[in-house]
């Protein structure tokens, strides 16, 4: 399995495969492998993950642990690579599994060519031309580079729907199986409610443009200037704009009712949803958005925008409210129906609550291990093998990464 994030590291995804490692490890019959980043500069570390599930981390010197740079990104493509074809070379696998087409998919892909191991490929959201606008310089280097990775996967899964029609922009003919990403709703559960606090929006995501905290900011300062009662905003989550939203909340004349939480560790979350009344993701685009399934599975209605996950996962007026991307008027409007009626927001959030029910991480692990069987390399051999020669492995590809 490759994936160049896993927590702390990364965002979503890498919540995504820590949970599906976390089901993995309970199939006496599934033995996994995972390459992914380490922050060294040059040391390789081997970590027992359960009892059957192993992490090689490969030294990345990663600088932000929430966002890789495509330095970093080449880094582990790279070694990630020289790790993969030792590892190969050592054990009998039956399959790997790639997280996003670049730069796991690559490492899957040229396994394939080498190795002639067949691969599952999942797409994540960035790794589809046209998902991130700051990658938009990079998309048209990358395009072909990507189809040939999609086209020689033994599958490839998209989490929504709008991540399909994405796709299909750059490869019409691709035949993809929609998984969509899961939550815990035992950690993440409804709350006893608070009655002493003003009323209080949420925003769990990395602080970049794509997100839209921007215009949430506008739309809470508009709020503010129409709503009697006390209202608060809370961003969870770090990211290189940062800066410009503390500056708008100024210029707004709003930051007294703005909290920048930053980095929360995940254990600490279920409690921070509990200090919410409503969950607000103004995205431009999602692949389908961790935090939102988590929103709803605490039981908030949310507002969100008409992207990926969207369809999956929001009824208008039902659990919450879809609007327009950019669109500040519209999600102003949204917010304050929603704050004005204790009602609503009880209703929508027990039919939030409700849906999360039905995206549980096991059933999903599961379909996923059923793609991974289906392409699976013929084997005479059976039985499940222990990691060999792990630490001596590591020692040497260190003293490699130094020189």
């Amino acid at each position: 399995m490759f994936d160049n994030e896993f927590p702390p590291l990364g965002g979503g995804t890498g919540v995504v495969n820590l949970h599906l490692l976390e089901e993995m490890a309970l199939r006496p019959d599934v033995t996994v492998d995972l390459v992914t980043s380490s922050r060294t500069k040059t040391h390789y570390e081997t970590e027992r993950f359960a009892e059957r599930i192993t992490l090689y981390k490969v030294p990345v010197d990663n600088r932000n642990i929430h966002h890789a740079t495509n330095r970093e990104l080449l880094r582990y493509g790279w070694r990630g690579l020289r790790l993969a074809r030792q590892l190969a070379s050592e054990h009998r696998y039956d399959v790997s599994f790639a997280f996003a087409g670049v730069p796991a998919g690559a490492i899957s892909y040229l396994l394939r060519l080498t190795h002639g191991l067949p691969y599952v490929l999942s797409l994540q959201g960035p790794d589809v031309p046209g998902f991130e606008a700051r990658y938009n310089y990079l998309y048209p280097v990358l395009t072909p580079v990507l189809t040939r990775i999609w086209r020689e996967a033994g599958v490839v899964t998209a989490i929504s729907t709008e991540q399909v029609a994405l796709a299909h922009r750059t490869m019409p003919d691709l035949e993809l199986v929609t998984i969509p990403n899961g939550v815990d709703t035992t950690s993440f559960a409804p709350g006893q409610g608070a009655f002493s606090r003003p009323l209080t929006l949420i925003c769990v995501a990395r602080l970049i443009e794509r997100k839209g905290q921007h215009h949430l900011l506008q739309a809470f300062a508009r709020l503010r200037a129409v709503c009697a009662e006390p209202t608060a905003l809370i961003f969870v989550g770090t990211g290189d704009a940062e800066p410009q939203l503390r500056a708008l909340a100024a210029d707004l004349k709003v930051a007294d009712a703005v909290t920048f939480r930053g980095f929360v560790p995940r254990e600490q979350m279920p409690q921070v949803y509990h200090e919410a009344d409503l969950f607000v993701l103004p995205s431009q685009h999602e692949g389908m958005s961790i935090a939102l399934l988590e929103a709803m599975a605490s039981g908030l209605p949310v507002i969100v925008t008409d992207t990926g996950g969207t369809a999956e996962l929001v009824t208008q007026g039902q659990n919450g409210e879809i609007v327009p991307w950019a669109d500040v008027p519209a999600l102003t409007d949204a917010m304050r129906c929603l704050l004005m009626s204790d009602e609503q927001r009880r209703r929508m959030g027990e039919e939030s609550r409700r849906r999360a029910l039905a995206f549980g991480w096991r059933a999903l692990a599961a379909r996923y291990l059923e793609l991974c069987a289906g392409v699976a390399a013929p084997s005479s051999e059976s039985g499940v093998r222990e990691p060999r020669g792990a630490k001596a492995m590591a020692r040497e590809l260190t003293r490699e990464a130094r020189r």
